[in-house]
């Protein structure tokens, strides 16, 4: 018998891509390409009209904001940790998306991982964004988290640069995201899963 062929979805306005990232939660999109990152970023945050919070870890889209390539809207709100005042930033983030509801994006996890390389630091970000993602849930909040990453054969996705193993659990969604000559692709990772076209 012949595998049936991935269902593939166009969405330009992210209608079907919010509803998929609503099932899990939180969502990470692993991506190679920086700028494409930040395409589909900037194409989610004009998508919805729910408040934004955006954890800018790598400073790549406060780049394109402050340069004025990309026109700020009004429901964002750009955080920009430190190691130092990681938990107070944090703090802050917490308090706002346990009242309201909002789309939540942190760039990128591997940022995270390199302000925190010891093992012992990993995991409280990780209970910091685990606990993050189960206060979304009770609020209809979404979480995306984007990783620059790269497959390989033997360990599966992992963080570049850096090479770390991402840590999901079973209530993660986990995406990847391309560009094609026409259009931003994105799918989540496993087999004949649907495709989005943006």
């Amino acid at each position: 018998m012949l595998d049936k062929s991935p269902e593939q979805i166009f969405d330009s306005e992210l209608v079907h891509i919010q509803n998929e990232f609503k099932e899990k939660v939180p969502n990470i999109v692993l991506c190679s390409e920086p700028f494409h990152k930040v395409e589909f970023l900037n194409k989610l945050i004009n998508s919805v009209e729910k408040p934004v919070i955006f954890v800018d870890m790598d400073l790549l889209y406060t780049g394109y904001v402050e340069s004025g390539i990309i026109q700020k809207k009004n429901n964002l709100t750009i955080f920009h940790p430190t190691k130092e005042n990681w938990q107070e930033k944090f703090s802050e983030i917490i308090t706002k998306v346990s009242k309201e509801k909002f789309l939540v994006i942190i760039d990128s996890f591997n940022g995270v991982h390199n302000m925190f390389e010891d093992l012992e630091s990993a995991i409280f970000i990780n209970s910091c964004i685990m606990l993050l993602a189960s206060l979304g849930k009770d609020v209809d909040s979404s979480i995306i988290i984007t990783a620059m990453a790269r497959k390989k054969e033997d360990e599966g996705w992992i963080l570049t640069p850096g090479g770390k193993q991402i840590i999901k659990s079973a209530k993660t969604g986990v995406y990847l995201l391309k560009k094609t000559e026409n259009n931003l692709i994105i799918r989540e990772i496993k087999e004949n899963s649907k495709i989005f076209k943006i």
